[in-house]
């Protein structure tokens, strides 16, 4: 029986500003709009975190039941550590997504954007059939798009569109700006397990481009959101431009990834990305707003 640190472990709290980041970024949108709403903004940042704990159990079952954790370097794996129980990690990604569902939907209601609805779903299933089923597109190196679109433009603009009931051009920029750093951390996390990927047969993009390739795409992914803060602030005013400052967290980041870095020792840079998306949404909402 896993003790409760090890599902806190193993729900990877380390990702969580994946889910935190394009909410925030998204109200800084809104405000920005003049349509800021506590209560939508709070249901929307359950709903992201919700749906990221129930993907990284469901992550933890798919993978673990499969074998592709055994040899795995990172955070705690469930079931591939043999901790807990298949069916109690799956009954643990059930009902986070199942909350995610429910919370998601009182939103709507809520908001009367019932359109939003097939959105909603889709992130539910997307974030199931990334390693789940008898096909799983993370597998097929589509992980990264599904991060891009979920965490990235889903996530901003969706919080967005409740407050708002429509989007703004920074708000799009916000949300390829999260969703670039969101795809950085996957990349990062895929590049330090292209070995054992590629033993278990588990085709990421990472394992299709290679350690090189993939360290090109990482900093690229990492440079996007910088230069779209320059954007910004030549297109509104100049403190719009703010979440440079964020670039300082990235630079032990760039290095491990530029000098080769593996193993454990890519851990920090996926929390380092964490850590500079988080902070880059915090100055973009305030620096959209003074």
């Amino acid at each position: 029986m896993a003790s409760l640190s090890e599902w806190i472990e193993g729900a990877r709290p380390r990702t969580l500003p994946n889910a935190v980041a394009p909410v925030v970024a998204g109200v800084g949108a809104a405000i920005a709009l003049d349509a800021f709403s506590w209560w939508r903004s709070v249901l929307a940042l359950l709903v992201s975190l919700s749906l990221i704990v129930g993907v990284n159990y469901a992550n933890d079952y798919s993978d673990g039941i499969r074998g592709t954790d055994e040899n795995r370097v990172g955070p705690l794996r469930l079931v591939g550590s043999g901790v807990a129980a298949p069916k109690a990690v799956l009954t643990a990604a059930l009902i986070a997504l199942g909350l995610a569902g429910v919370l998601g939907l009182l939103l709507v209601v809520l908001s009367g954007h019932w359109w939003l609805l097939a959105m909603g779903a889709l992130c539910i299933l997307g974030a199931w059939f990334y390693t789940g089923g008898k096909k799983p597109y993370g597998y097929y190196g589509f992980g990264e798009i599904a991060v891009f679109v979920f965490f990235g433009l889903a996530g901003v603009l969706g919080t967005v569109y409740v407050q708002a009931g429509r989007v703004s051009w920074a708000a799009l920029a916000c949300a390829v700006a999260v969703g670039s750093f969101s795809t950085a951390v996957l990349t990062a996390n895929n590049l330090r397990d292209i070995p054992t990927d590629i033993e278990s047969g588990k085709r990421t993009l990472a394992t299709r481009l290679g350690d090189q390739g993939t360290r090109r795409l990482y900093l690229t992914l990492v440079a996007v959101p910088f230069v779209l803060a320059l954007v910004m602030g030549f297109a509104t005013h100049s403190l719009a431009a703010l979440p440079l400052i964020s670039v300082s967290l990235l630079f032990h980041s760039v290095s491990a990834i530029r000098h080769d870095a593996v193993g454990r020792d890519l851990i920090p840079a996926l929390r380092d990305t964490g850590l500079a998306m988080l902070a880059w949404a915090v100055l973009a909402a305030v620096g959209l707003n003074i």
